[in-house]
């Protein structure tokens, strides 16, 4: 009768541990400024140094000399052996004028992405599948006079 009951115990522990492993785990990643910093900010007055003085660096910039300001924050979970799945994404941009002011201040989430497919284009080459010394070799009776 012990024996049954030992089992039944150890049973019940494997099934716990079991059940524990499965637990999702969350990661955040990034920064998004709080919304009493973001309210001190005002359209048409602040400029590129003002805005990083009140809510910090961005986390990334626009690609030309008068790109915005992005700061971006997202939480993803894990679930077990599943794949991990982006749960939140918060996007702010802050875009400026030519003259490094602030033109507008904008939120983007999750449901306002989009999924961009990646063309995978191959550029083929000449060179065939030959060895280094052959290439070398067979380049011998193509140089001309003029390449001398």
């Amino acid at each position: 009768m012990q024996i049954t009951s030992f089992r039944k115990w150890i049973a019940v522990g494997a099934v716990s541990l079991a059940l524990g492993a499965c637990v999702p785990t969350f990661q955040n990643h990034g920064y998004i400024p709080p919304q009493e910093d973001l309210d001190a900010l005002t359209v048409g007055i602040d400029t590129r140094s003002s805005v990083e003085e009140s809510v910090g660096p961005p986390s990334s910039g626009g690609v030309l000399n008068d790109g915005g300001y992005y700061y971006v924050r997202s939480r993803v979970r894990t679930f077990g052996p599943s794949a991990p799945k982006e749960i939140e994404r918060q996007i702010l941009a802050i875009s400026f004028d030519s003259a490094g002011v602030v033109s507008n201040i904008e939120r983007f989430g999750l449901e306002d992405g989009q999924v961009i497919p990646l063309a995978r284009r191959v550029t083929s080459t000449a060179v065939s599948n030959k060895s280094f010394l052959r290439q070398l070799i067979g380049n011998i009776g193509r140089v001309g006079t003029g390449g001398l």
